[in-house]
């Protein structure tokens, strides 16, 4: 399947409004102990580790010897919440697949108890261009109440070891991984949203799809709504496409 570009950057952008609409509160973690973690890491295990403030809209990068094979040495900051020049090491597949890892993750806390989210970590595999395997781990920081994300902190590292599957939410209290295939959509949508969405794809009205599933149209704007939202997609065309890669549909 060829995948558009354009796509591949629309979605960076409406995960990064989804991530951005959340941070609203003051954190009990503070910029410089983020900072302060990311530089240390980055020393220590040669990694390479961004840090995105979401409220800020920006990105600070933490450079250890892994940036320096990959031509990254000099690379300090962003004015965005995405590490442009790493993502230009990988093909539009690969980018896709990491925004499609991010935003089932996200709708995978959302499912969890407040208290329970900062407990979780995302885990993926990536390739870059140099047919380098990195291992990718995403962690976000919450506000005080556990209900706003923050920061996130990513960071890239050679794979040293290889797993089955290819991204996961892990417990860092008791190592267990979930892996977030399109088994894990439910998480993203309901069930009835995607019954819509397949009826959408498939050229039906809302009128018509109201008709088939015995519910009012006003009902089925509201679904329609719903999808939108929670894909952070503009229109239905857009809601299909990206449920189509995703596997929701």
């Amino acid at each position: 399947m060829t995948i558009n570009n354009h796509f591949d950057t629309a979605s960076q952008q409406k995960l990064g409004r989804l991530l951005r609409s959340q941070a609203d509160r003051p954190s009990e973690i503070t910029t410089d102990d983020i900072h302060l973690y990311a530089r240390t890491l980055a020393r220590i295990e040669n990694d390479l580790v961004v840090v995105s403030d979401l409220r800020n809209g920006t990105s600070r990068i933490f450079a250890g010897e892994l940036a320096r094979s990959l031509g990254l040495d000099d690379y300090k900051s962003e004015n965005s919440i995405w590490e442009t020049k790493i993502l230009s090491l990988m093909s539009e597949h690969e980018r896709e697949e990491k925004v499609i890892a991010e935003l089932r993750f996200f709708h995978y806390l959302r499912h969890l108890p407040a208290q329970k989210r900062r407990h979780h970590f995302l885990m993926a595999k990536l390739r870059f261009n140099n047919s380098m395997d990195v291992l990718h781990r995403m962690y976000y920081i919450f506000d005080e109440t556990a209900q706003s994300i923050l920061y996130a902190v990513c960071i890239y590292s050679p794979l040293s070891f290889d797993f089955a599957g290819n991204s996961f939410a892990v417990n860092s209290l008791t190592g267990i991984r979930e892996e977030l295939t399109s088994t894990a959509n439910n998480a993203v949508i309901s069930k009835r949203e995607r019954q819509i969405l397949q009826l959408i794809a498939s050229g039906k009205k809302s009128i018509e799809i109201a008709e088939i599933l015995s519910i009012s149209k006003n009902t089925v704007s509201r679904h329609r709504q719903e999808i939108l939202a929670k894909l952070q997609v503009k229109n239905s065309i857009e809601a299909c496409r990206l449920a189509t890669r995703m596997g929701l549909i």
